[in-house]
């Protein structure tokens, strides 16, 4: 597990964390957040998984 795959588990727990408040408190600039950060989480995981294709391919 590389550097982007960590950071992309990271983000979208912390996306789901902030979410799961947000919809709780009824705040929905906080949910609204927490999508963003599970979005993020998403991007930094692929662009791991593309890291690690390319390791890959090159071996």
């Amino acid at each position: 597990m590389d550097r982007e795959h960590v950071k992309g588990a990271a983000d979208k727990a912390k996306g789901a964390i902030k979410e799961t408040a947000g919809k709780v408190t009824g705040d929905r600039s906080l949910e609204a957040e927490g999508k963003v950060d599970k979005v993020k989480g998403e991007a930094h995981k692929a662009a791991g998984d593309a890291k690690d294709a390319v390791r890959k391919a090159t071996s």
